[in-house]
């Protein structure tokens, strides 16, 4: 994995979504940098890291995250949020706190949870990419736009993002697809030690708005931000209302500490 480190401050690190790469986190690290120091992380397959053909693994990866940048709190955005949970359920000792931005305990609906999308959604994503590669990323890059007050805006930051450190590598967007299909620790939210923060775009396509309210009220310390005018990427388009939310969060662990 590449992992940069900017800035000044407690620790914070950062996992970004599906097909995508820590570059996209700029708004935030702008933000951010002055209150603390980041540690932005390209998954194998992805950015920087796209030559790494490890696998797609939160359990094992998260493993590795932790040693590397002990004593954080943790942010994932949509995918990255899969890590990050993770490394807070796993590894409670080592980790600060964890924010979770437009992700879920259970990215697909089914019976005993509403807050999802449509079962086939990935799959059918997965049967695209191997038929439209550029095309099937430009899909689902304007599905994250979709809602968002700003989403021409948006989806011009996201396909300027999506390949500025050369394309993902196909077999890791499969993996992730496969990941954001079978992704369920609802179970286990009620044993997350740390504190945590639910950040979701109330328009977002990808993960219904309801999901992360929900996701918060199982978790022990958990609190819920919805910010109204956003979708999938909320802190492109709010980006200073992430910010404070994630500044104040961090004050609040490190006090509570």
């Amino acid at each position: 994995m590449h992992i940069e480190t900017i800035g000044r401050g407690p620790p914070l690190a950062l996992i970004h979504g599906w097909a995508m790469h820590s570059g996209l986190f700029a708004p935030l690290v702008e933000r951010l940098a002055s209150h603390c120091t980041l540690h932005l992380i390209d998954l194998p397959g992805h950015g920087h890291a796209r030559t790494d053909a490890r696998a797609l693994d939160p359990v094992a990866l998260a493993g590795e995250l932790v040693d590397a940048v002990p004593d954080a709190v943790w942010l994932g955005w949509s995918l990255g949020g899969q890590f990050a949970l993770h490394a807070a359920l796993d590894h409670p000792t080592r980790v600060r706190g964890v924010v979770l931005v437009a992700s879920s305990p259970r990215f697909v609906r089914d019976e005993g949870w509403p807050h999802g999308v449509s079962p086939t959604l990935f799959k059918d994503f997965g049967e695209a990419l191997e038929r439209d590669f550029r095309g099937t990323l430009e899909g689902f890059l304007a599905l994250e736009a979709l809602g968002s007050n700003e989403a021409q805006e948006e989806l011009r930051n996201l396909r300027a993002q999506a390949f500025a450190r050369g394309e993902p590598a196909p077999r890791a967007l499969l993996e992730g697809l496969a990941l954001l299909d079978r992704f369920d620790v609802r179970a286990r939210l009620p044993q997350l030690a740390v504190p945590s923060l639910w950040i979701s775009g109330r328009r977002d396509r990808v993960v219904p708005a309801g999901a992360m309210p929900a996701a918060a009220a199982l978790a022990p310390n958990g609190r819920s931000v919805v910010i109204g005018d956003a979708g999938h990427a909320p802190f492109l388009a709010g980006a200073d209302t992430v910010a404070r939310e994630i500044a104040a969060f961090m004050d609040h662990v490190h006090t509570r500490a």
